[in-house]
C-alpha cells in the first residue's frame, strides 16, 4: 500500500460492558481477555481495557483495576490503621489481590498480618496476572496467608485477638460468597476478636448520588449494632463507575466528629512516622475530603433503618 494512502479505520472491536445500576452501564474497549474460569465460588476473569488497564473481574463486577487500585486499597487500609495508632496484629478478610496486605505491611508497627481469602483461584491468578498488586507482600515473613472462610477462621481457628480487622470482601450479591460477612452476627463476632481500642473497616458498596441507598447505609446501621463508634466515608473509584463507600468502626466510644475532622498536619505527620514508602492518594487533605460526605448521602445514611442479619440479608445489585 502506498505510504500516502490512508489506512482503513477500524469500525468494530470488542467491548466490556458492566452494569452500574439496572439502568446504567459503563462500556469500555476490551483489549485482551487473559483469564476466564469458574472457581468453586465465582467466575474469575482478568481483562485489560483501554481505559483502566489490567482488571480483576469477579462474577461480572470489577474488583480492582491497574489505573486506580491504589486509591481503593489505600483508602480502605490507612484510615483504620492510623486511627488505631499502633497496630501490631492485623486480620484481613478477603483481599485476594494481595494489595490490601501490601498496604497493611507498610505500617512499621505491624508484626503479623493474617489474611484469609475463600477463593484460592483468585489468589493464585492475582499472583500471576497482577504482580504489581502484590508488590512482594507474599515474601514478607509477617504475612500469614490462608485459604478458607473468613468467618469460620475467626470463629474456630484463630488464636488470640487483633488490633485491626480489614474486610476487603466481595460485594453482598445474592448467592455471592460474602453475604454473611455483612451481618450483625458477624460484626458482633469481630468485635469480640478485637483488642481494646481495636478498629474494623469494611468496604461498603456504592456511595454515589444515585446508588448510595443500595447497601452503604444498611452496612453503617448494622455496624452500629456492634460498635459504639461507626464513621462512613467514600472516595471516587473511576473503574467502579461510582463513589465507593467504606465504614470504619472502633470499640472505643470515640466522637465520630473527631474521626472525621482529624487535623491535616497531624495525619501527614503520622503517615511520615508510621508508614514505610510513599502513598499515592491518601493524606491529610484527602482524608477530609473522604470523610465529608455530600448532604444527600448523609441524609440517606441518617434515614436508613435496615439492619442486616443472617435471616434478613441486604443485597447489592
Amino acid at each position: 500500500m502506498p505510504e500516502d494512502q490512508q489506512q482503513p479505520t477500524m469500525t468494530s472491536s470488542f467491548w466490556f460492558d458492566e452494569e452500574v445500576t439496572p439502568d446504567l452501564s459503563m462500556r469500555m474497549r476490551l483489549k485482551t481477555l487473559t483469564f476466564d474460569e469458574q472457581s468453586d465460588f465465582q467466575r474469575v476473569q482478568v481483562i485489560e481495557t483501554a481505559e483502566f488497564g489490567t482488571t480483576l473481574v469477579l462474577d461480572g463486577k470489577t474488583q480492582s483495576a491497574k489505573v486506580d487500585e491504589y486509591v481503593y486499597h489505600e483508602c480502605l487500609v490507612h484510615p483504620a490503621m492510623l486511627l488505631h495508632g499502633n497496630p501490631k496484629r492485623v486480620y484481613i478478610g478477603g483481599g485476594g489481590e494481595l494489595a490490601t496486605a501490601r498496604e497493611c505491611l507498610k505500617h512499621t508497627s505491624v508484626a503479623e498480618v493474617v489474611m484469609v481469602d475463600l477463593d484460592g483461584m483468585v489468589v493464585d491468578v492475582c499472583k500471576k496476572e497482577l504482580p504489581s498488586w502484590n508488590a512482594g507482600s507474599t515474601e514478607d515473613p509477617r504475612l500469614d496467608l490462608r485459604i478458607g472462610d473468613a468467618r469460620s477462621y475467626l470463629l474456630e481457628e484463630s488464636s488470640g485477638t487483633f488490633d485491626v480487622v480489614v474486610l476487603d470482601i466481595s460485594d453482598p450479591i445474592e448467592a455471592g460468597p460474602a453475604v454473611h460477612l455483612y451481618t450483625q452476627e458477624f460484626y458482633e463476632l469481630v468485635a469480640k476478636k478485637l483488642n481494646p481500642g481495636g478498629v474494623l473497616v469494611t468496604q461498603s458498596g456504592p456511595a454515589g448520588l444515585i446508588n448510595h441507598t443500595e447497601c452503604f447505609g444498611a452496612i453503617h446501621q448494622t455496624l452500629k449494632m456492634a460498635f459504639p463508634c461507626v464513621v462512613p466515608y467514600s472516595v471516587t473509584i473511576p473503574s467502579f463507575g461510582s463513589d465507593w463507600g467504606f465504614n470504619v468502626a472502633t470499640t472505643l466510644a470515640t466522637d465520630a466528629k473527631a474521626v472525621r475532622e482529624r487535623k491535616v498536619e497531624d495525619l501527614d505527620a503520622a503517615i511520615a512516622a508510621k508508614v514505610s514508602g510513599d502513598l499515592q492518594h491518601y493524606d491529610g487533605q484527602s482524608h477530609l475530603c473522604m470523610f465529608n460526605l455530600i448532604k444527600t448521602v448523609r441524609d440517606g445514611i441518617a434515614a436508613e433503618t435496615r439492619v442486616i442479619t443472617e435471616a434478613n440479608p441486604v443485597f447489592m445489585y
